[in-house]
């Protein structure tokens, strides 16, 4: 699809796509986006930061006003969309060190999550859908998500998280509320390395995902007889953008998926590193453990603003000190070594055509899986070829959901 503005920031066009997507399910107005980024120049982080957080505030302040006057479904619509415009506002701030407001980023950015979160849960307090904050057990402490109940007693379950930069509350735009007027009962979730658990308490990101889903599992489906919600038996996981490597890595190793979607499929998140060196893994750490490779990184973060807030990002995420130590982490998150062999319930690959950070990835997890699998490609033609299918948020919503359909109807 060709950038409808901002056509020299390919980093700044697709945040748009991306808020712009969301008007699907209630999460953007296009006069509001439009009117948004009129104010913002291509390359200026903090300027994109002050006119989404204007109209964030702006949009929430109506909301409120028409939760004052009794008005629900008119306060319900403007929390969601302030909710939007709250994390787009701090999403590039994440890869700053300051800004020229003598503050710092960071304050700025928590700001941001804090309030899309309070926004959101305005909004869900709101909704004809039945959606409950919960916090699950992990480890000594909880992981942030939501429950969405489809209708009374047990019945399928969609478990799904967002991925390298996104929250359980966007999860609600891109899969959520679409899963859930299907009939399904849904349960989102923020995990280590994700805006919730990150922000809390410094959770960074963990290539063994299995060990986080399972006590995600263990919250959904060890509940009292009362208080169950789940068919066992019908248990899918969904996983957004790095999600797409991270769920496939739990459905390997946890026995309880009864089907999986990987929305976009990624089979080895080190494979940009890897490719320096021919592909040799060994070689590449190698490189990485020098002290000079963060000089290597340097340029690439000086040439590319897109490769700077990725680092700086995947930094923090992950629990890097240093670019080179973030570069080395990649490459432990794959589905390599028999891994995606392992996988052994149905499994929805989707692929965007256009992806700009996983070209082939989908391709290769679908090569490497030896179950039930199903390919799906989002073209041009059909305005679905961004990353997670940006801006065709209902086509591919109609695809999975039917997959699902399908999947878990022969399993009754």
């Amino acid at each position: 699809m060709r950038p409808l503005v901002f056509e020299k920031d390919p980093s700044f066009w697709y945040e748009t796509l991306r808020v712009l997507g969301h008007i699907a399910y209630g999460g953007a107005d296009f006069g509001e986006v439009a009117v948004t980024v009129e104010r913002v120049a291509e390359g200026d982080r903090d300027g994109w930061h002050d006119a989404w957080r204007a109209t964030a505030d702006r949009v929430a302040a109506e909301a409120r006003r028409s939760h004052a006057a009794g008005h629900r479904v008119s306060a319900h619509d403007a929390f969601l969309r302030a909710s939007t415009y709250h994390r787009s506002a701090g999403f590039f701030l994440h890869g700053d060190t300051a800004g020229p407001h003598g503050d710092t980023a960071g304050p700025r950015a928590d700001a941001a999550h804090d309030e899309a979160v309070a926004c959101f849960r305005a909004a869900a307090e709101l909704s004809d859908l039945d959606i409950r904050p919960v916090e699950i057990p992990y480890g000594s402490t909880t992981l942030p998500g939501y429950l969405y109940r489809a209708g009374d007693g047990p019945g399928p379950v969609v478990v799904m998280h967002n991925g390298f930069d996104g929250s359980a509350e966007e999860m609600h735009f891109f899969a959520a509320e679409a899963m859930v007027r299907r009939g399904y009962h849904v349960l989102t979730f923020d995990g280590p390395g994700q805006p919730g658990p990150m922000r809390r308490e410094g959770l960074v990101f963990r290539p063994d995902w299995e060990n986080v889903v399972g006590p995600v599992l263990d919250f959904l489906l060890d509940r009292p007889a009362g208080e169950a919600i789940a068919d066992p038996g019908r248990v899918a996981l969904l996983g957004a953008s790095m999600g797409g490597l991270l769920a496939p890595r739990a459905a390997a190793f946890e026995p309880r998926i009864a089907a999986l979607i990987a929305f976009d499929g990624v089979y080895d998140m080190g494979w940009k590193v890897t490719a320096v060196f021919d592909g040799d893994r060994e070689a590449a750490r190698a490189a990485l453990a020098l002290p000079e490779a963060d000089d290597a990184m340097a340029a690439l973060m000086a040439a590319d603003p897109v490769t700077r807030w990725a680092v700086v990002h995947g930094m923090r995420v992950m629990g890097a000190s240093t670019p080179r130590g973030y570069a080395a982490a990649l490459l432990d998150y794959h589905l390599r070594d028999g891994v995606a062999e392992r996988i052994t319930c149905p499994t929805l690959v989707c692929s965007a055509a256009g992806d700009f950070a996983f070209a082939g990835q989908p391709e290769a997890l679908y090569e490497h899986l030896t179950c039930d699998k199903t390919f799906a490609e989002f073209t041009a033609e059909e305005g679905a070829d961004a990353h997670c299918q940006s801006g065709a948020q209902r086509l591919a919503m109609a695809r999975i959901g039917d997959w699902l359909d399908t999947t878990f109807g022969s399993m009754r």
